[in-house]
């Protein structure tokens, strides 16, 4: 059974969004799509001679959206409050939802709160499926803003767009980090872990390549990092 049948939930899963025909970000699609097939993943995250990093970037961070998004949708059957009642990455991480607002207390335990500063923002815990879905909102909606996402070309990128991009990537990780260590049983007798591992292998590589996570982000997952890409 393939593990994109299976449990699609609508209000998690979202449409692929895709870059105008014709556009810089749909040349920079198809070369994506060329270095991806030859299956060489250190080489597909490499910004392209003469190409504009913001550019790359850019639809690469949509593409790790919609890839993520369509992880999580197709097991979102298994995600629920009542599994999944706070949004964790193991026994010593829960991610708390805040917009912007990040929030460690002196505990054993990492807490990571979300809220938006517009709808909500007073951090606040939620569950897992919650956490997600305020996350995808906020995406979509950096993604939506030509203002921070510009679709025209020639359109300069916000002085701030890579911070932006930053922070898209922590939290999509922490997507990763919540179904590794919630949810890898399901995957493994759906016989999916490889392509869940190598969905995380390019997301990993990417990161690296341009320093959107810091090294204490990567904490729940740092010993399956260095198992899948030695340093």
């Amino acid at each position: 059974m393939s593990l994109f049948g299976l449990g699609r939930n609508q209000k998690t899963f979202r449409p692929k969004k895709s870059a105008p025909s014709g556009s810089k970000g749909a040349q920079l699609r198809k070369h994506i799509d060329a270095t991806l097939g030859s299956g060489n993943l250190r080489e597909a995250v490499r910004l392209p001679p003469g190409e504009d990093i913001n550019e790359w970037l850019a639809v690469n961070t949509v593409d790790f959206f919609n890839q993520v998004n369509l992880l999580y949708g197709t097991l979102a059957e298994f995600c629920t409050p009542e599994s999944c009642p706070t949004m964790t990455a193991g026994p010593k991480y829960e991610y708390r939802w805040a917009d912007g607002v990040q929030i460690k207390k002196p505990i054993e335990v990492y807490e990571y709160r979300w809220a938006d500063g517009v709808q909500i923002k007073k951090p606040i815990e939620v569950s897992a499926p919650k956490y997600v879905e305020y996350l995808m909102d906020w995406i979509e909606g950096q993604l939506d803003d030509e203002s921070i996402f510009p679709q025209k070309l020639g359109t300069p990128f916000p002085p701030n767009f890579k911070e932006v991009v930053k922070t898209i990537f922590k939290r999509l990780f922490r997507v990763y980090a919540h179904i590794y260590h919630s949810h890898f049983q399901k995957i493994v007798s759906l016989k999916e872990e490889a392509h869940l591992n190598t969905c995380f292998k390019h997301f990993i590589l990417f990161t690296t390549e341009f320093g959107l996570i810091d090294k204490k982000e990567l904490a729940p997952l740092q010993e399956l990092i260095e198992s899948i890409i030695p340093y």
